[in-house]
């Protein structure tokens, strides 16, 4: 009888995510699958190093010892053949990280499979695959950004960030922002603050990590899972975002609405494990500092067609 994972969070890692794997990709990209292939199996027993999204699936992980049940599942997903993922494997097993289930699609595309393990949030270095992901409407997905070079968890409890719109929230009022103004976009969010904000690609992931920390005990409301927006919105715009989220039903520990200004100090003060956003103006700085995930449009967006909001 299959096992009903319905109440757990399942995040798919890809490999090059999970693990600094960028000299073996270059390897593949010179040489071939040969060898790359001769390469993985003369250093199988090497461990990898950690990659940009590694801190956060092993933060996470140490959530099911807290709760002392599970309440967060790993998969690791690789375009490697089982052979040539023996390292993977091995690595896995060096820094104990409590993963089960993975996936070896033999170079194949990894999408098709995200359905198959009940995937809520999938994180890779391979725009293509995080692509089709969001065209499908399959889960929350994000394009890895290459790791800041000093960063280190502040402390065990685990932080995830997220801008608002376009990410949390629908593109409606970025693109209204983008095509009508500054003064518009106020006016209509100010008229409209008591009318919820459509869900965005990653809206049903921050419901599901909200119910996940019921489940965490709490010392003076500090739960071990922490969840900030980090947003350039601004008043009076915020007071929609703060009634939507009551709407969902979702507790956010911390908001920060910028107005526009830099978003990197605050990640950084933060500690976000990982911080997600939609725009490579915000991301360029944040990724120096903090592990950081692009959300791309869908292909369908109108806000492909515009400039980047300043």
């Amino acid at each position: 009888m299959p096992i009903n994972i319905s109440d757990i969070l399942v995040v798919g890692v890809s490999s090059r995510a999970l693990f600094n794997l960028e000299e073996e990709n270059e390897i593949f990209n010179t040489q071939g699958i040969s060898g790359f292939r001769k390469y993985q199996l003369e250093h199988e027993d090497e461990p990898l190093e950690p990659g940009t999204a590694f801190h956060l699936i092993q933060s996470l992980l140490h959530l099911n010892e807290t709760a002392k049940k599970r309440i967060v599942e790993v998969v690791v997903m690789s375009r490697n053949s089982p052979e040539t993922g023996v390292r993977i494997m091995n690595s896995v097993e060096k820094y104990k990280l409590d993963i089960t289930r993975m996936a070896f699609s033999g170079g194949e595309s990894l999408a098709p499979y995200i359905d198959g393990f009940d995937i809520d949030l999938f994180l890779s270095k391979d725009l293509m695959d995080v692509q089709s992901v969001i065209d499908a409407k399959k889960c929350a997905a994000a394009y890895i950004y290459a790791p800041p070079t000093d960063f280190k968890p502040s402390d065990n409890r685990v932080k995830i960030a997220f801008d608002a719109d376009a990410v949390l929230f629908s593109d409606e009022s970025e693109h209204r922002y983008k095509t009508e103004g500054i003064e518009a976009f106020q006016k209509y969010e100010l008229e409209n603050q008591d009318v919820p904000l459509g869900e965005g690609p990653f809206a049903k992931l921050l419901i599901k990590l909200s119910k996940i920390q019921e489940e965490l005990p709490t010392t003076i409301e500090l739960s071990s899972l922490r969840i900030a927006i980090v947003t350039a919105r601004s008043a009076p715009s915020h007071m929609r975002v703060i009634k939507t989220l009551r709407k969902w039903g979702v507790y956010v520990d911390e908001a920060y609405f910028l107005g526009g200004l830099s978003k990197d100090t605050v990640l950084k003060e933060f500690g976000a494990h990982i911080f997600f956003d939609d725009q490579d103006v915000h991301l360029t700085e944040s990724s120096k500092v903090v592990p950081s995930g692009k959300v791309p449009y869908a292909s369908d967006s109108p806000l492909l067609n515009l400039k980047p909001k300043k």
